[in-house]
């Protein structure tokens, strides 16, 4: 999309490892902004009239044929609608394996003392009881814009630096109305955020 943030119908700052919970109405386009680079932005989407249809990551990389995201992309919910269509994107990776963290994952991953360092997860249920429509057992699968999670040769997932950069962007058109639940990932125990979690930017365009 050809145009700058001034235009936009809203635009929305999420500090450095915050969440954020917004709505976006069919035909709207999303910009995800990557402000300073190297910032992994946790996202889930949820139909606006059911928050029981949801992305489903199964459903979306079955029909892709990949495991990465990027232009051309369409994100499918459970009930095998397209919610969302990926039409632009500077980036040019997006992870939909690696997960969003939590205590557990942070205690297994790294060491028992980072268990209560802040997290993702909590970050999605901190929008959801303010919010009030979403609840702990709407949390699954997300997607990870602008995180490098390459998949090894045996299978498995390390995590790397990032290959987003200070203004890269990320832009979906809906093809329903959803809910956009974010969290600016916290994380500061691995390279996703190149150790130094960043603000990210929302921008929506009628």
């Amino acid at each position: 999309m050809n145009t700058t943030s001034a235009t936009a119908a809203s635009t929305t700052f999420i500090p450095a490892g915050e969440p954020s919970l917004t709505e976006l109405k069919a035909g709207q386009t999303l910009r995800i902004l990557d402000l300073e680079g190297n910032q992994a932005v946790d996202t889930l989407f949820f139909s606006l009239a059911n928050p029981r249809e949801r992305y489903d990551v199964q459903r979306t990389l079955r029909r892709q044929g990949s495991v990465y995201l990027t232009t051309g992309s369409v994100l499918y919910s459970n009930l095998g609608k397209p919610m969302l269509t990926i039409v632009d994107d500077t980036c040019g990776r997006h992870d939909t394996l690696g997960g969003a963290c939590a205590q557990e994952s942070n205690t297994v991953r790294y060491a028992l003392e980072k268990r209560h360092m802040h997290s993702c997860r909590d970050n999605y249920l901190r929008a959801c009881v303010h919010d009030g429509r979403l609840g702990k057992g709407d949390i699954g699968p997300n997607i990870n814009f602008f995180m490098n999670v390459p998949v090894t040769a045996d299978g498995g997932l390390t995590f790397e630096d990032g290959i987003s950069a200070p203004g890269k962007y990320v832009e979906l058109r809906a093809e329903m109305d959803v809910i956009v639940l974010i969290s600016n990932c916290p994380q500061l125990n691995n390279p996703c955020n190149g150790y130094n979690p960043t603000p990210a930017e929302l921008h929506v365009w009628n």
